[in-house]
């Protein structure tokens, strides 16, 4: 059996996992679902990328998790790369889900297309604390167009702003792509948050990867609510030895 650990994406918190941990264990198989710094109804979200990927190798640390698959969703693979760096010894294999892979030098914004540049900067400057606030209408549409309007209000309802400093820090990626650790890319078909294509989650992101193994699903950004059965299931196919 496998030990998990599942970091989740933008304007979440670890409870975004609740009914994927409820599968994976039911499958006796371990899972931890740690919340990001500064991520989360009522924190401090002034926090930089590096405050961010302390907060996660601190986590695994602290409950001295060995031999883990650690997996990344969205935002959180800028996460998982360096946490890597940091505890490579602790980590098994490295599942990017949906998930930014940056470039050395890069930040997560380098990576959005110019019409979502703009629009996260408008939303930046008219938080006046330097977060960014996800609109329902793009969530509906875009990150969980896979779920009925119940669904999408229901899981909207526990989002929460986002740090904008973590999306602009440049990251030093010279040593994670030196790292021998195993990698899959994970990828949902319907996930629009990024347009398919040119611009799209695969194969432009994951194959900077290098060498990993592929593994598909139907559905949204946001599956882990529309299909936590489904998400789980290939989770545990993406960790496998």
């Amino acid at each position: 059996m496998s030990t998990f650990v599942l970091v989740h994406g933008s304007w979440h918190d670890g409870s975004a996992w609740q009914a994927v941990i409820s599968q994976l264990e039911a499958k006796r198989h371990q899972a931890f679902a740690p919340t990001i710094a500064g991520h989360g109804k009522g924190v401090n979200k002034n926090v930089n990328h590096a405050q961010c990927t302390q907060s996660i190798v601190d986590y695994i640390v602290d409950k001295d998790l060995t031999d883990i698959v650690l997996l990344g969703h969205s935002f959180g693979g800028t996460i998982i790369a360096k946490v890597a760096e940091a505890i490579s010894t602790r980590i098994r294999r490295l599942i990017f889900f949906d998930a930014f892979v940056l470039n050395d030098g890069e930040s997560l914004r380098d990576n959005l297309p110019f019409p979502t540049q703009e629009l996260i900067d408008d939303l930046v400057e008219a938080s006046g604390d330097n977060t960014i606030m996800m609109p329902f209408d793009i969530w509906r549409e875009t990150f969980l167009n896979d779920a009925d309007l119940d669904l999408a209000k229901s899981s909207y309802a526990q989002l929460s702003p986002e740090p904008y400093q973590p999306f602009i820090d440049k990251l030093d990626l010279k040593q994670f792509y030196s790292l021998p650790i195993p990698k899959s890319y994970l990828y949902c078909t319907e996930d629009n948050v990024l347009p398919q294509g040119e611009w799209g989650w695969h194969p432009r992101l994951s194959s900077r990867l290098g060498l990993f193994r592929l593994v598909q699903m139907p559905g949204s950004h946001e599956v882990m609510f529309s299909n936590p059965v489904g998400l789980a299931e290939k989770i545990i196919v993406a960790g496998r030895d």
